[in-house]
């Protein structure tokens, strides 16, 4: 860790849930992203646990903005300092149902026009600052406050839409890997365009584990491979080390399920179902990354 900066842009004592994978990923994109930054931030848990106005638990400049239009109002802000000859960088920090469902038709129009800007998602995989309703992000199977009986659809595969966009840089991520999270982070901020970095944000109270298992959980969603850690830098792949090793002995998936109570009661054909997308998308990301 000696690489990381010891700066702090995240403030102690915010009103973040207990052991919040969120919160987590902001202090290292932060540490990534250093002193000279603008975070464009729509509505969702980071917006909410900054503080009440005027105070803030950042210490960097934030402008919020609504659900939407995120990526619409960093493409201005971006366009507005570089005519002036800034190159502060410009951060969207958005959730997963910013991203994913209510601003997908802004992040696309930011990214085909090239907007020098990182987006960076962080995906608790629900609308978790009004109460944990399912999103895009959801993954099948995962009870919410509007799935009571579990997820029938698949997670919405973002990654694959960003990519189809051609930026120069884009990752995933995971908030309980913080090296591998911010060196991404400082990789991305290095290209001139639109670069994107997708973080699995574990939430505690929204897959209803106990509170110091945020790592654990981020960790078995890793190793069971529920979520693969890659880079793809100007149109080539290259899988993350750790997903690397979950690709060749992955961690049984039923260990990662059962600790979170989203997944209590799931039944045997989901689970199959679920192995079988793993299965699937390992032998996708592996070809791709075998392409000369």
């Amino acid at each position: 860790m000696a690489e990381i900066p010891e700066t702090e842009y995240v403030l102690k004592c915010t009103s973040a849930c207990a052991g919040c994978g969120d919160s987590l990923a902001l202090r290292y994109v932060l540490k990534a992203a250093g002193p000279d930054t603008v975070l464009v931030m729509p509505a969702g848990c980071t917006a909410a646990f900054q503080g009440v106005y005027p105070k803030t638990a950042y210490t960097l400049p934030v402008v919020n903005i609504a659900f939407a239009a995120a990526a619409s109002c960093a493409s201005g802000l971006s366009t507005f300092l570089r005519a002036k000859g800034k190159k502060t960088k410009v951060v969207v920090y958005a959730g997963d149902g910013a991203t994913l469902d209510i601003g997908l038709s802004a992040v696309s129009g930011a990214f085909e026009r090239r907007t020098d800007f990182l987006y960076v998602c962080y995906d608790n995989e629900a609308y978790g600052n009004t109460g944990m309703q399912r999103s895009g992000a959801t993954p099948l199977g995962a009870k919410t406050t509007t799935t009571p009986a579990g997820k029938p659809e698949v997670k919405k595969d973002i990654d694959t839409i960003i990519a189809a966009h051609e930026p120069p840089y884009q990752a995933t991520a995971c908030a309980s890997y913080p090296q591998d999270l911010f060196r991404k982070v400082q990789k991305a901020l290095t290209f001139t365009g639109p670069t994107f970095v997708h973080v699995l944000s574990p939430c505690p109270p929204g897959w209803r584990y106990s509170a110091e298992k945020t790592v654990e959980v981020g960790k078995l969603a890793v190793k069971s491979g529920m979520w693969v850690l890659y880079e793809r830098e100007q149109g080539k792949l290259t899988i993350s080390p750790p997903s690397k090793a979950a690709m060749k002995n992955p961690v049984p998936l039923e260990e990662y399920l059962a600790l979170q109570g989203r997944f209590k009661g799931i039944d045997a054909t989901t689970v199959e179902h679920l192995k079988e997308r793993i299965a699937g998308n390992f032998r996708r990301l592996a070809a791709e990354e075998a392409e000369p």
